[in-house]
């Protein structure tokens, strides 16, 4: 869902010149996804987004250079959602599986996330384990891995 709308945040502010939250709420909702200020507000951070000033000498939303830098980062994202096929929480190890020879690129892109409850990663060819340093972060991550993929 959270990858859908920032790939529907991007689509609609390349092809309208989005001046506030509210239009761009409203022009998420033209498109069937609800969104509050707050989720608004935390996808505007998340995608790097800044205001710009447009030919019509108006500000309005933008992706910066800064995202333009991340594509390293999308990318090995892009390779976890389409290289994992499974998930399951053990404790606090989360145990993923992946189409053969996957694993490593699903722990490099976890790696690159910084995460902070995240003790370490192991991959082999299709299976990939991940200690978390506690059974309710390794829960919690759970949902995170929902959301990416």
């Amino acid at each position: 869902m959270k990858n859908t709308r920032h790939n529907l945040i991007l689509q609609i502010i390349s092809e309208q010149n989005i001046e506030t939250q509210a239009q761009l709420i409203e022009a998420l909702a033209a498109h069937g996804v609800a969104s509050t200020q707050a989720t608004l507000s935390r996808d505007i951070k998340e995608l790097h987004l800044v205001k710009e000033l447009g030919a019509d000498g108006k500000h309005h939303y933008a992706v910066s250079g800064k995202k333009k830098d991340n594509d390293h980062e999308q990318r090995l994202r892009k390779i976890f959602r389409e290289s994992v096929t499974s998930y399951t929480v053990a404790q606090n190890i989360i145990v993923i599986k992946t189409l053969p020879g996957l694993a490593n690129a699903a722990c490099a892109t976890l790696d690159s996330m910084h995460i902070q409850t995240l003790a370490g990663t192991l991959a082999g060819d299709d299976t990939a384990f991940l200690a978390m340093l506690s059974n309710k972060a390794a829960e919690d991550f759970c949902h995170e891995i929902d959301e990416m993929i």
